[in-house]
């Protein structure tokens, strides 16, 4: 009975054998290009990490050319005096001999004028 059923069963399919063969070869490229396109690997996580990638190597540019920066003047706070001079003049408010320094007092905000805020 059974070889019977699979003889049956091979005669009704034969006819349908490149049919079925083409549409399990369409499936199966369906499925891979949907895996290269969308998978855990593809073109979409690969444009997204593409741009994550010059996004993060723009800002390790900027931190370098500021450290750059950074340790040019360090270098010239413990080598060069004119810069010393300069920075001891700013922030510590020295003076050479004879010299005057003026400071000027930090104006406070005027008051907001009661006037001018009941006419808005």
């Amino acid at each position: 009975m059974i070889p019977k059923l699979l003889e049956s069963t091979r005669d009704l399919l034969y006819p349908w054998r490149r049919k079925i063969a083409t549409a399990a070869v369409v499936l199966l490229i369906c499925n891979v290009a949907w895996h290269v396109i969308f998978g855990a690997n593809g073109l979409m996580i690969y444009s997204k990490k593409r741009s994550e990638y010059k996004a993060l190597q723009s800002e390790v540019d900027r931190l370098q050319h500021e450290n750059q920066e950074l340790s040019k003047e360090i270098r010239d706070l413990k080598t060069d005096p004119k810069t010393i001079e300069k920075e001891a003049r700013e922030q510590l408010r020295y003076a050479r001999p004879g010299e005057v320094v003026f400071t000027m007092p930090n104006r406070p905000s005027p008051p907001p004028n009661p006037a001018t805020s009941q006419n808005r």
